[in-house]
């Protein structure tokens, strides 16, 4: 990283920002209740984040730039991806504990790992393989207890439902990382963010004639809010990487969870289980273990390119 912009502590503390307001956001669609269209939670949710973010491109500078793509077709599809596992990760929120929510949700860079190896054909040691494979059983443990309701409740428990919705939008969420990481190698940042808000905005308005309904002005001021807060959340995020590598601040994703517990607790009446906490610190240890891992590869790429021979 160019050492202008090398200053971790602002990079830190943007990434902080992002993810309690991120976390904000969550508790707001929560508490807007579950009587609401998914879809129209996704709406709501992608069109309110326009308005920080059209602000902050014109301040920058870049709103005109914005909307020149390469790759349009791309964005679409980053979009159709992204917006399914919005809708599935919020109809999980809403129907299960806020911490759990968070905690399953911490699949994605797991998965991602392997999406990447498939897809992007990118070189997996055994190390992140283990750490994978550990994180997932961490991850079946936090929600093998809500899938047991099945048994009981049939298909029909929410709670059950919840859990596995939360489980497909990672995997969704996971295969969104790989098609950004084919859109960053020809497109601006912000054009990425544009887009996406933009295309899940009208995926979002196709869901119109499956249970929209006018909403109370409590609920929609909540839903309002939560979509402001996303694209506030998204800016301070894109910000963040500009500041410190993605390795130095990456652990920090992981204070989602301590504010989840506290807020699950004190708004929801929410107190987590024995085998909820075991199963979360094992998908956070093999989270961080990955990430550090990711961090030594990098500097061994970086020392192996300063010893290479000069040719010519």
């Amino acid at each position: 990283m160019d050492s202008e912009h090398s200053q971790p502590m602002k990079g830190i503390s943007l990434k902080v920002f992002s993810v309690v307001i991120f976390v904000c956001m969550a508790t707001l669609i929560k508490a807007a209740g579950t009587g609401i269209a998914t879809g129209q939670i996704t709406f709501y949710r992608s069109a309110f984040a326009m308005v920080p973010i059209l602000g902050y491109l014109a301040f920058k500078g870049h709103l005109r730039t914005a909307f020149y793509t390469k790759d349009f077709f791309g964005h679409l599809a980053r979009g159709f991806i992204g917006i399914l596992a919005m809708s599935f990760g919020f109809y999980g929120l809403v129907h299960l504990p806020l911490p759990e929510a968070i905690a399953i949700g911490y699949a994605m860079p797991l998965l991602a790992v392997v999406f990447a190896a498939v897809f992007l054909k990118e070189t997996v040691r055994i190390y992140r393989w283990s750490a994978v494979l550990i994180g997932l059983v961490g991850v079946m443990i936090i929600t093998w207890p809500r899938l047991t309701l099945m048994r009981d409740g049939g298909f029909g428990s929410q709670e059950a439902l919840g859990a596995l919705a939360v489980l497909l939008s990672a995997a969704l969420g996971a295969v969104a990382m790989v098609l950004v990481r084919k859109l960053i190698a020809r497109e601006r940042t912000h054009t990425i963010v544009l887009y996406f808000s933009l295309s899940a905005s009208c995926f979002s308005l196709l869901t119109l004639p499956f249970g929209w309904e006018p909403l109370p002005w409590k609920a929609f001021l909540l839903l309002m809010a939560a979509g402001f807060c996303g694209g506030v959340a998204q800016i301070l995020l894109t910000q963040s990487y500009r500041y410190a590598d993605m390795s130095t601040i990456a652990p920090f994703e992981y204070t989602s969870i301590l504010l989840g517990l506290l807020i699950g607790y004190f708004l929801f009446d929410e107190v987590p289980s024995g085998i909820m906490l075991i199963g979360t610190a094992i998908v956070v240890g093999a989270g961080i273990f990955i990430i550090f891992r990711e961090h030594q590869l990098g500097l061994e790429r970086k020392g192996a390119r300063k010893h290479v021979t000069p040719q010519g």
